[in-house]
């Protein structure tokens, strides 16, 4: 049981670190799959380059994002193998959801 209750933890921090509008454009942003500057991912961005940083920390602190140095700024890249769990349980959800429709539907044609 604890290791389905870590799994669904793991799972929860990778939900709460996607549910901002803005952690999800630096997603989008990092789709590139190349490393990107802090500059290149504020661009556009109604906000600070400390307050991006922030953000990318919790994506990295979700796993979801990878940093790297070069010189004296800090570049990031997805990590699209985190996106991996999150993709399966929402398989399993939208599944269950089939599957409850259809016993709704035929439950209600049988009326």
């Amino acid at each position: 049981m604890l290791n389905a209750e870590s799994n669904i933890a793991g799972k929860a921090q990778l939900f709460a670190a996607l549910g901002d509008s803005t952690r999800l454009q630096l997603i989008d942003r990092l789709g590139s799959g190349r490393y990107n500057s802090i500059t290149e991912l504020s661009s556009g961005i109604d906000l600070s380059r400390q307050g991006v940083t922030k953000h990318l920390r919790v994506l990295e602190n979700a796993g979801l994002v990878k940093s790297a140095r070069a010189g004296r700024e800090l570049h990031f890249l997805l990590v699209p193998e985190a996106l991996t769990p999150l993709q399966k349980h929402l398989e399993i959800v939208s599944t269950q959801w089939d599957e409850a429709i259809g016993r709704l539907r035929a439950f209600v044609e049988q009326q």
